[in-house]
């Protein structure tokens, strides 16, 4: 069906930047939104922001002037920019691909629950 997968996870000092990549793969019609969520050591999952079909793209307020979203150079991918790194943004980076049309058994299907990605670790040391 379809595939999510997030990479470019790591351990990088206070002060630095990562950038993840999400890549989306199957028999893939089309996306509506490529979500980034983190879920940091004993805290809820929570929204950091959204890639639309447009190509419009919006961060959570409080992490706006450090983290951007974009779309990757290959289709169905999504980046997440992250700089100026805090030991408090430690955390699993999730990608959610939601509203996705795919075609199984020759059927073009939609999925409104989206499809998550296994996470990737990212740990930001002081």
């Amino acid at each position: 069906q379809v595939q999510v997968v997030e990479s470019g996870g790591g351990w990088v000092q206070a002060g630095g930047s990562l950038t993840l990549s999400c890549a989306a793969s199957g028999s893939i019609v089309s996306i509506n939104a490529m979500n980034w969520y983190r879920q940091a050591p004993g805290k809820e999952r929570e929204l950091i922001g959204s890639i639309i079909k447009s190509g419009s793209s919006n961060v959570v307020d409080s992490l706006q002037a450090r983290f951007t979203i974009s779309r990757g150079n290959t289709q169905n991918t999504a980046l997440l920019r992250m700089t100026s790194l805090e030991p408090e943004d430690t955390a699993v980076y999730y990608c959610n691909a939601a509203g996705v049309k795919f075609v199984l058994d020759e059927v073009l299907r939609t999925s409104t629950a989206g499809y998550w990605g296994q996470g990737t670790q990212v740990t930001v040391s002081s």
